[in-house]
């Protein structure tokens, strides 16, 4: 069982001073997201990934109806269903699968309420 890449997905109302921070002040790169017919005007979010890890980035998006402010960490790992059944075995209660995005998810709560989930690339047909 491996971690395969680490992701920080954050949604605030600071986003876009967020993203300038990483993107003006330390110089990273935003993924090109392309323009989203109907999107409304102004910053929506960014997605500034990890070189040479295509299974790692940080997500920053505005807060909106359906996004509230929050933070979650995703763990991404070879097989999502043998890292639930490990969780189980050590006492945890991982929530899921849902299969979205072609991944297998599982949804936990850390201590203090912190989110994380930990997914696996569903197999091709």
């Amino acid at each position: 069982m491996k971690v395969l890449g680490i992701r920080y997905c954050h949604v605030s109302d600071q986003a876009a001073e967020l993203a300038s921070f990483l993107t003006g002040g330390l110089g990273l790169e935003p993924r090109d997201l392309g323009a989203v017919a109907g999107e409304a005007e102004g910053f929506q979010g960014g997605v500034y990934p990890v070189a040479g890890n295509p299974e790692s980035w940080i997500e920053v998006w505005a807060e909106t109806v359906g996004m509230p402010a929050g933070t979650m960490l995703q763990i991404v790992v070879d097989d999502a269903d043998a890292w639930a059944e490990r969780a189980r075995g050590n006492g945890l209660e991982p929530h899921g699968p849902t299969d979205m995005h072609g991944e297998r998810v599982y949804f936990l709560q850390g201590p203090g309420g912190f989110p994380l989930t930990f997914q696996s690339k569903l197999p091709t047909a």
